[in-house]
């Protein structure tokens, strides 16, 4: 007779299943959903394993779903992610989102990132799942399964006892990060980063940008362009054939080409950095093309290479007293200074610029309005005890 914790760890495997957990759970105010995935050999995600659970201590509260099975699709899943009276609960969602969008198209709503959340209840930046469960679950996690091949059937015991582990213990997070936020009056802080990881834009990925992703040493605007073509052909060879970009050529390799601009085949072979199955056939000939359509480039279509004028003129007096402002804010509020305004965002507003995140919805509250007053010289700083104050400027 099988034990209750196996009981416990129920994997999915029909739609049928599938649709049966989903129509209990819509009855439910939210649930939490993570997934398992492979990255390694692929462009796109590999969905591996999905793990899902709504409030509740007995057997069939939480489950594994396993969409490698050929008599399971994910159809009553999307039907859940859209039910807007369930909150879909994720931690740091970004990967586990963009691979339903991917998918079906599909971004689950209304979303709760537990992340995020924990940023604005002053958790600090980032912050891990394996920190929230020790800290408001009171419980540890074994995270000797997370990098285990999740494709591999039958799954171990400790993976399925570390999937499971990521939607059960992320209830309680849920129930405890939504009730400090109520108190604090803070949800819709938590509601505009949710804009964010809810707008489709952010999981599409335009291969004619992909060019601004990679590092280089020149600024040369004939040497961009070439490693713009390079680039934009690397991503949509990887996005067709759905492998890593690093598998068609790696960066410095890209470098290499846009440096010597090799014009035939002949030429790539003398190239040091450029893996052997990229100097024949397609690849090859992608790159002596992109090479070309670089060089070919008119003038008034070179990237914008910018200039000792165009950089940011920092007051680096300015910045650093937005930075004590910013510790002091962070400080008052409890928020991560990194979530509020990043370094560059400080030496942004110190140029005068004002199109920035820092100085936009709830971060303006807390943080900018005060920022740009300081910088126009109507409030000072002053030390009150241990803490850094605003004073007003006649």
């Amino acid at each position: 007779m099988p034990s209750e914790q196996n009981e416990r760890m129920r994997t999915l495997t029909t739609t049928q299943e599938l649709a049966e957990f989903c129509a209990v759970a819509a009855q439910h105010p939210f649930v939490t959903v993570d997934t398992e995935f492979l990255r390694e050999r692929t462009y796109y995600s590999r969905l591996c394993l999905i793990q899902l659970a709504f409030e509740g201590d007995g057997k069939t509260d939480a489950v594994l779903v396993d969409p490698l099975s050929p008599e399971l699709t994910l159809d009553p899943l999307y039907e859940l992610f859209q039910n807007t009276s369930v909150v879909k609960v994720f931690h740091a969602a970004r990967q586990d989102l963009e691979i339903f969008y991917v998918d079906a198209g599909i971004i689950p709503t209304p979303l709760f990132d537990t992340q995020v959340a924990a940023m604005v209840c002053g958790f600090g930046e980032q912050v891990g799942y394996e920190t929230l469960v020790r800290k408001i679950a009171k419980q540890s996690l074994d995270k000797s399964s997370r990098f285990t091949d999740w494709s591999a059937r039958p799954l171990s015991a400790a993976q399925q006892k570390y999937a499971l582990a990521d939607v059960t213990h992320l209830r309680q997070i849920y129930k405890f990060l939504s009730q400090k936020i109520d108190q604090t009056g803070r949800m819709r802080w938590v509601a505009e980063e949710m804009e964010i990881l809810t707008t489709p834009e952010t999981y599409v990925v335009r291969p004619e940008e992909a060019w601004k992703r990679v590092k280089t040493r020149s600024s040369s605007a004939r040497f961009l362009a070439i490693v713009r073509e390079l680039a934009e052909f690397r991503e949509r060879y990887a996005q067709e054939r759905n492998i890593p970009r690093n598998r068609v050529f790696k960066d410095d390799a890209l470098s290499e080409i846009a440096s010597t601009k090799p014009q035939s085949i002949e030429d790539l072979k003398k190239l040091r950095l450029l893996l052997r199955e990229a100097r024949k056939g397609e690849i090859a000939d992608g790159i002596v093309a992109g090479v070309k359509r670089g060089l070919d480039v008119s003038p008034d279509k070179l990237p914008k290479v910018a200039t000792s004028d165009d950089k940011v003129n920092v007051n680096p007096a300015i910045a650093d007293l937005l930075r004590v402002l910013l510790k002091a804010r962070s400080e008052d509020t409890g928020v991560a200074s990194k979530l509020i305004a990043s370094a560059s965002d400080l030496d942004a507003i110190a140029a005068g610029e004002r199109d920035i995140l820092a100085l936009k919805g709830w971060r303006n509250e807390v943080f900018g309005e005060e920022a740009l007053r300081l910088c126009l010289g109507q409030v000072g700083l002053c030390v009150a005890g241990k803490t850094v104050k605003t004073i007003e400027i006649p």
